[in-house]
């Protein structure tokens, strides 16, 4: 495994909510690592009266409550099969981050890759980037620029999230990009990521070794 891989599966601490209408019940929370299995959002669902003038509206949220119920059965495959009709009766941007991360688990990575895609063009999340930052990052062989650009997208979204910041700064790390790195444990730790300590540490001793090297290296040329 590269280390890029090893970077974002060993940050990744993140709680991930079901996605369901806003009329449902409590929402469970689920630790997860890599691609969470389901979407942190709650469903932004209009008026009751909106769900009658759109009877399509009203099929794809059952659907999606269905499938919901199918992964809290254990059931991942079923689940995918509800989200795929939930979002061929409505387009909403739970319905394809759910299906992208049922498709992920199912070893479906193309697929996975695709939907959340989808989600993304219907409404951004900081979820649904760091997914495909995760995908990326994982796939063989990694794609660390693309994973910076969803993790760089989903800190834009939510700047106060010290996970999304330790997975960036990993990667960026992986990369040689020091200073950036560096920055960005420092906001992790900073905001309750205590692992972030022995990297900034590191990655301190990282950038002072590079500068006496490059201060050795202009005294050579003297």
């Amino acid at each position: 495994m590269s280390s890029i891989a090893r970077g974002i599966i060993t940050a990744s601490r993140s709680a991930a909510r079901i996605a369901r209408p806003a009329h449902a019940g409590p929402v469970v929370r689920r630790v997860v690592a890599g691609p969470s299995t389901y979407s942190r959002r709650r469903y932004a669902t209009t008026s009751g009266e909106a769900s009658t003038i759109d009877p399509s509206l009203t099929r794809a949220l059952d659907l999606l409550e269905s499938g919901t119920r199918a992964l809290e059965d254990g059931d991942l495959a079923q689940a995918a099969k509800l989200y795929r009709e939930s979002v061929e009766s409505k387009e909403t941007s739970e319905g394809w981050h759910n299906l992208g991360n049922c498709e992920y688990h199912l070893q479906n990575k193309v697929q996975a890759v695709e939907a959340w895609g989808k989600s993304i063009e219907l409404q951004p999340s900081p979820d649904a980037h760091t997914n495909l930052a995760s995908a990326y990052a994982l796939d063989n062989p990694p794609k660390p620029a693309l994973a910076i650009k969803h993790l760089t997208a989903a800190l834009d979204l939510s700047p106060e999230d010290p996970e999304i910041a330790f997975n960036l700064a990993a990667i960026l790390e992986s990369t040689g990009q020091l200073e950036p790195a560096l920055t960005l444990y420092k906001k992790a730790q900073s905001g309750g990521i205590d692992r972030a300590a022995q990297n900034v540490r590191n990655v301190s001793a990282k950038i002072i070794g590079e500068r006496a090297k490059q201060a050795q290296a202009q005294e050579d040329q003297k």
